[in-house]
């Protein structure tokens, strides 16, 4: 399987991100302003998020999941199934770019388990940051191939593949890309018991 994507396929995933966020704001009956006032993501760009018109960056998808008081899979990827087993086949997993990074969701956030699960791959020379997220979350990260280092207490700490870490994901933090070429990790993401996510 390759794991390139194509620019139909980022098209289609942008589309059915702001699909998703259509119907979460009128499911609360919030105006573009009430949910500009809720996210601190301009009322412009939510209105280009819901016509699949942005590409938007993952800060600005962490805004609005925090705003919306939601996980960042309830935009991404598809409603959860809660099939047992859930089989998660490489071929129907949800997967967003915003051109810099690119998630793969492995599983969605699970209510039951309090969890949501990603492969993210960042190319070559790339950062991201991340504000802080929701108190009580806890991240782990393992690095699957390349070598990355992982911003924690204001110090970027090293990681190559088959590192892992956990840590508070409720303090900013970031993730660089060390080398030349693409590194791939998977992140599980955990919320606090009671989050309804």
């Amino acid at each position: 399987m390759s794991s390139r994507v194509s620019d139909a396929d980022t098209a289609g995933a942008h589309e059915a991100i702001g699909a998703r966020l259509k119907a979460l704001r009128l499911a609360r009956s919030w105006s573009l302003d009430r949910a500009a006032e809720a996210t601190g993501v301009s009322k412009a760009m939510l209105g280009q998020v819901e016509r699949g018109e942005s590409s938007p960056t993952l800060a600005t998808l962490w805004k609005i999941a925090t705003g919306f008081s939601l996980s960042i899979s309830a935009l991404i990827a598809p409603p959860l199934r809660v099939e047992q087993p859930d089989i998660g086949r490489s071929d129907t997993h949800a997967v967003w770019t915003d051109g810099r990074m690119r998630i793969r969701t492995l599983f969605g956030f699970d209510a039951r388990l309090g969890f949501e699960w990603f492969e993210l791959t960042l190319p070559a020379d790339t950062t991201h940051l991340s504000e802080a997220h929701e108190a009580g979350v806890i991240e782990h990260v393992t690095v699957i191939s390349g070598e990355m280092a992982l911003l924690l207490d204001g110090g970027w700490v090293s990681l190559r593949g088959g590192d892992s870490v956990r840590f508070a994901g409720d303090v900013a933090h970031g993730y660089r890309n060390m080398v030349a070429e693409p590194v791939v990790f998977h992140n599980l993401i955990h919320y606090p018991s009671g989050s309804d996510r």
